[in-house]
């Protein structure tokens, strides 16, 4: 054997060992839980207390409930990383104009037993979903979560869908952060956001930033192309701008819908 075989054999060894690991540790490049304990909803929201919710799978989970006196609550199907205290901003600014919202948090997250999966994650919001007593709700989906979203709009239809920052589907996006790598051929979780949606009756709204370069503009529009969905775009917005949670036209977006399906 040559040395120039040996090396290229040593590459390919090397290359096939880090896309096994790949494989096998992905969930943990996707899903970026803060798995600590929240506060009580009320330390945090006033008026807002805790709730919990037990999954087809067994496992019972926490969330906020914020009140409002408007007929129509706002669902939360939070993104990749982080819990629900990070989502509180939207949830006063929403509860500020009357509106009753719900902070689900997935399994692994906040506190909450379980690891996170694209099927966990579903149903999860199923159950979450089962929380809300007002004749309408909304789902409001951002990042990841919009795919948890339009997957429960499709089996629990809502009265209005709100898409924040979605992807095409994981992949597409996967790609973008990581060119490198053969990112369709190794996912074990999809999210077929563009696929789905495209079922979806209810009225669907997609909000996105212009310097989002996590979930790349090009894939929210195509989403939004799929639903025929109004679109709301957030000028000089990156993924994680503090605009993109609570901002004027995030929240306008979620209201203004609100008044439509009322």
């Amino acid at each position: 054997m040559t040395t120039l075989t040996r090396t290229a054999l040593v590459v390919v060894v090397v290359l096939l060992l880090l896309l096994g690991l790949l494989w096998v540790f992905q969930r943990r490049l996707i899903y970026l839980p803060d798995r600590g304990s929240v506060p009580p909803a009320a330390e945090v929201i006033p008026g807002a207390r805790d709730v919990s919710f037990t999954t087809r799978d067994g496992l019972r989970l926490a969330a906020w409930h914020v009140p409002g006196d408007r007929d129509v609550t706002v669902l939360v199907t939070g993104g990749n990383a982080g819990n629900r205290l990070h989502r509180a901003p939207l949830a006063r600014a929403l509860a500020a104009y009357g509106l009753p919202v719900l902070l689900m948090d997935y399994r692994g997250y906040g506190g909450n037993p379980g690891s996170p999966t694209e099927e966990g994650l579903f149903l999860d919001a199923l159950a979450a979903r089962d929380l809300v007593r007002t004749s309408r709700v909304i789902y409001f989906g951002e990042s990841l979560g919009a795919a948890v979203a339009t997957r429960l709009a499709l089996e629990r239809p809502p009265d209005g869908l709100v898409l924040r920052s979605p992807f095409t589907d994981l992949a597409a996006a996967g790609q973008v952060n990581y060119p490198f790598l053969p990112v369709r051929a190794l996912l074990r979780d999809h999210f077929p956001v563009a696929r789905d949606i495209a079922r979806v009756r209810a009225p669907v709204v997609v909000v996105y930033g212009t310097r989002d370069t996590i979930v790349p503009p090009r894939l929210s529009r195509a989403v939004a192309e799929a639903a025929d969905a109004t679109t709301v775009e957030v000028a000089g917005a990156g993924h994680n701008d503090l605009v993109m949670l609570n901002g004027p036209g995030l929240v306008n977006a979620v209201t203004d819908l609100a008044e439509r399906v009322r």
